[in-house]
């Protein structure tokens, strides 16, 4: 072994990897790897060699390079600067990466990130069991085998997002393991998980090494006591490569008894100046009632107690620590101590008062830090803590003074003009620290604050802890996963599955149980409380065997161009998660239930039942017959009459009436010479088509009043005019513009609804981080494309057929047209429309986004230059050029053209053929914008 600088590359173990025909020397090599992002520099010129057959733990805190690491050697990151190669190959090798993709298998950081929530435990497994091309056979035996394996055998019918984080996890490890992987690469994996879920899920690890020897596992991990475990270790900080070697060797050549103190004597000098092993002061009673009193308090979600019947007090100035996993209920339990939840059964008390979330005088004693960070990230460090100073109602002269104190009390002057996303997590908790605190709060309640910091970050945030509790009094309740901080608090709970285990101090709890750590007693309480409930037990490693894992009728995976079973894969899954999301499908079905009546009768041409008043100046026998003529037509709704200017003006001005007649004095008289009467119409102009329609109406009223009249007067039946021209309506000759609007309607919503689904669909997982299973598996982008598609074209269809009928037995409008030829162009119009959303999800990360991407791209179009609002003929330019390119406007002629003008196939086929181009130009521009890796 080496350290950082003495060998060209760190060698870790020694081993050959057989590969293709030939055998390779290590199965991870990588050479001046560089990564940023960014400014950030995550990989400095790191040099590193892995043989075959070694468990390889990447040790250190959050953001030193180890995940981006890792994911460069599964390929699910690009190569930007270097050489790394794994398995035998460059991964900057398209090829080669693809080819070796079968025999790496990845479990991203976080808890079931690569897993489906809704689906059960059986259900991802056969989904990671189709891509790796398994037939129906082979995935259940190799599901049988890892589930009898895992313990997880007896609750294969559970969706994942119920199960607790440690099965949680298992589940993870058999769908990476489900392929017989060479690689098996592990980022942080049991990372907030329970004690006992920990050592359950590395004796499975130790199990399946039995039987697979040659299988390379690689792992990054916070917990150093669990980093004793590998048979190598990588110690990395700030992007480079600190040391190489056993847990022996590392803790030999620092001199010291534990891997963090280690860790922190091969930190650079200016890293480690001024630390010091932390001691903890007793704490002085200070005889005051509790701070904390909590009774029976219990917190319920629906069906889900999330909290159970939880009862404790925590004295004043005291430390008291919180364990538990994820998911146990210790951060809901903490925010029913701060009033942000209401709690459902139970009471708690801060200083005797009951906790109420709208006492602002209460909720200025409390001091809270959330488990995420929670900070202004836009804003600097001097901007978050006059933010917070005067969120608080500090004085003005009280806040300078205040920050500045908390500045050099955190090391943050230094900092004060950096934005806060971009400090170092160690500075990040200073500042959360330091904003809880501004208001100089007696209660701090602290949620996991050390998660990911360095251990010399984390022990100078103790010491600050440590400083508030026994100089200041303040209460400090705190959350934390690591056992070497729960031994600093004075006292702790264990919780688990929302039930307090019990709380005492550090060393009564050990000794209680007779056990030699912390740790220990830990687990022993959580196998007593696991025997009284549905958990997976533990795994038992004489269950698995090597004709277990691998049957001779087994096939490796491969790689191939294209595999429908891959396809399948995504289409199957999609429509489960689909179906089992019901306020999703919902929307989706029901959506066009609602739209489509609220379009249909909303967006009409038709202008009938206008109000109108008269101000009759005249009243003759003539003006009362003019007026008569407006009152019998379907156009107008007569109103009272007008009875001065001023109450027309005022009846215009409200929009009681569109239209106001005044009839001048002498209009009788006039007409009765024969002169030409005159009248005055008054029209709302505020929508300009709609004037216009009214004053056609008005203007042929008129003429037709005076055609009658002169019939009248000197018997003649024949117009004055040489040519007469006679209009007949063709398709529509009730001239109603329901019969348009409701077919465009459907093209419309068929153009909105499928094309949104679709790209939230895909966009989702990238923000669940499921999304990584395309960068890390075989299954090539159109795979993935076409399998997330199918659904969606389903839907759409559905959705169709749906509309359709409305618009038959609803709206009553009649198909004339070829109904074939309408479904035919209704899938190319559903195909293209969900093609549209996978393009607009190729390059949008985040549903708000491609919500609004979506909506943006295809209702503004749609309305607007389909033939919807004007023909199309009538436009030039670029609405013209758009109009061809959207392929709302070639279903809305296929639409209204079958339902209104009776067209069939013979008449349609360019629309259709124009429609079927859009779908391999939309794929083929959605493959060439999908990432198959991060960047």
């Amino acid at each position: 072994m080496s350290d950082t600088g003495s060998k060209p590359a760190h060698a870790v173990g020694q081993g050959v990897v057989q590969g293709a025909g030939h055998a390779i020397e290590h199965a991870v090599r990588l050479k001046d790897v560089c990564h940023r992002y960014g400014k950030v520099t995550a990989l400095d010129h790191i040099d590193l060699e892995i043989p075959t057959g070694q468990t390889v733990g990447f040790i250190g805190p959050d953001g030193v390079g180890k995940s981006t690491a890792l994911a460069l050697i599964s390929g699910a990151r690009k190569v930007q600067d270097g050489l790394v190669e794994t398995l035998g190959g460059s991964m900057a090798d398209r090829g080669h990466r693809n080819d070796i993709l079968p025999r790496i298998a990845y479990m991203p950081q976080g808890l079931g990130k690569n897993l489906y929530m809704d689906l059960t435990i059986r259900e991802n497994l056969d989904f990671f069991g189709r891509l790796f091309g398994q037939g129906k056979r082979e995935r259940n035996e190799r599901i049988a085998s890892l589930t009898k394996a895992t313990g997880l055998a007896p609750f294969t019918e559970r969706p994942a997002g119920k199960l607790s984080g440690g099965m949680k996890q298992k589940l993870g490890l058999c769908c990476a393991l489900i392929h017989d992987p060479d690689i098996l690469i592990l980022d942080e994996p049991t990372t907030g998980v329970d004690p006992l879920s920990r050592r359950q899920f590395w004796q499975l690890i130790d199990a399946i090494r039995e039987t697979r020897r040659e299988m390379t596992v690689l792992v990054a991990t916070a917990y150093m006591d669990e980093a004793a475990r590998f048979d190598h270790l990588i110690a990395m900080n700030d992007g480079k490569i600190l040391a190489t070697g056993s847990a022996d060797d590392i803790l030999s050549r620092t001199g010291t008894d534990n891997l963090e103190a280690a860790f922190i004597a091969l930190l650079p000098e200016e890293e480690r100046s001024g630390h010091h092993e932390l001691v903890i002061p007793p704490r002085t009673s200070h005889g005051d009632r509790p701070a904390i009193v909590a009774e029976n308090l219990t917190q319920r979600f629906g069906d889900f107690t999330a909290v159970d019947n939880v009862s404790f007090r925590i004295e004043k100035g005291e430390i008291f620590g919180f364990l538990g996993s994820n998911g146990c209920g210790k951060t809901t339990t903490m925010k029913m101590l701060t009033g942000l939840l209401a709690a459902t059964e139970g009471t708690a008390e801060l200083f005797g008062k009951p906790v109420d979330g709208q006492d602002i005088e209460l909720r200025r004693k409390v001091g809270y830090m959330s488990q995420a960070f929670s900070l202004y990230s836009e804003l600097t460090v001097m901007q978050n803590l006059e933010l917070h100073a005067r969120l608080f109602h500090l004085s003005e002269d009280q806040i300078k003074p205040r920050i500045d104190a908390l500045s050099e009390r955190f090391g943050l002057g230094e900092y004060h003009d950096d934005l806060a996303e971009r400090l170092p997590l160690g500075v990040r908790q200073r500042l959360s620290l330091a904003v809880a605190i501004i208001h100089d709060p007696e209660i701090l309640i602290l949620d996991e604050p050390t998660s990911g910091v360095d251990p010399v970050a984390r022990d100078g945030f103790w010491e600050l802890l440590v400083e508030l509790s026994r100089k200041q009094g303040v209460t400090i309740f705190i959350s934390t996963h690591f056992m070497n901080e729960a031994e600093r608090c004075d006292r702790i709970s264990l919780m688990h599955a929302g039930k307090v285990l019990i709380s005492d101090t550090p060393d009564a709890i050990t000794k209680g149980r007779g056990s030699d750590t912390l740790e220990e007693a830990f687990i022993s309480y959580l196998v007593e409380a696991s025997g009284e409930q549905e958990t997976a037990p533990e795994p038992d490693p004489d269950q698995i065997s090597g004709d277990d894992i691998q049957p001779d009728h087994w096939k490796p995976a491969k790689a191939s161009i294209f595999s429908p079973r891959r396809l399948w894969a995504y289409s199957l899954r999609e429509t489960m998660e689909l179906i089992r999301d019901p306020i999703r499908l919902m929307f989706a079905l029901i959506g066009t239930a609602i739209l489509m009546p609220v379009f249909g009768y909303g967006i009409t041409f038709d202008v009938e039942n206008l109000t109108y008043a008269v101000l009759d100046r005249d009243q003759t026998p003539e003006s009362r017959t003019y007026i008569e003529n407006l009152s019998g037509s379907r156009y107008f709704r007569e109103h009272e009459p007008l009875i001065s200017n001023a109450d027309l003006e005022a009846r215009l001005l409200s929009g009681s009436i569109s239209l106001a007649i005044e009839i001048p004095p002498g209009f009788g008289r006039d007409v009765g010479r024969g002169t030409s009467p005159e009248i005055g119409a008054f029209i709302d102009g505020t929508m300009p088509f709609r004037a216009e329609t009214i004053h056609g109406y008005v203007e042929g009223i008129h003429q037709r009043y005076l055609s009658e009249t002169a019939r009248r007067e000197d018997g003649s039946t024949t117009s004055s005019l040489p040519i007469q021209i006679e209009t007949r309506y063709r398709y529509n000759q009730d001239f109603k513009s329901i019969y348009a609007m409701v077919p465009s309607v459907i093209s419309l919503l068929l153009m909105f609804i499928p094309a949104v689904l679709m790209a939230v669909g895909v966009v989702r997982e990238k923000e669940l981080g499921s999304i990584t299973n395309l960068y890390v598996t075989p299954v090539s982008k159109l795979e993935f494309l076409l399998g997330k598609q199918l659904p969606y074209i389903a839907l759409g269809l559905i959705n169709f057929v749906l509309m359709s009928a409305m618009a038959l037995f609803w709206f009553e409008v009649p198909l004339r047209g070829n109904g074939l030829t309408l479904l035919l162009g209704a899938t190319l119009f559903v195909i293209s429309t969900t093609g549209l959303g996978l393009l607009i999800s190729s390059f949008t990360s985040t549903q708000i986004a491609a919500l609004f991407g979506t909506a943006i791209i295809t209702m503004v179009p749609s309305v607007m230059f389909s033939g919807m609002m004007q023909p199309i003929s009538s436009l030039e330019g670029a609405p013209a050029v758009l109009s061809t390119i959207i392929p709302t406007s070639h279903f809305m002629s296929i639409s209204v053209g079958t339902f209104t003008k009776a067209l069939g196939f013979a008449e349609l086929y360019p629309e259709l053929i124009k429609l079927a181009i859009f779908f391999p130009a939309l794929s083929i521009i959605s493959m060439l914008l999908l990432k198959k890796q991060e960047a």
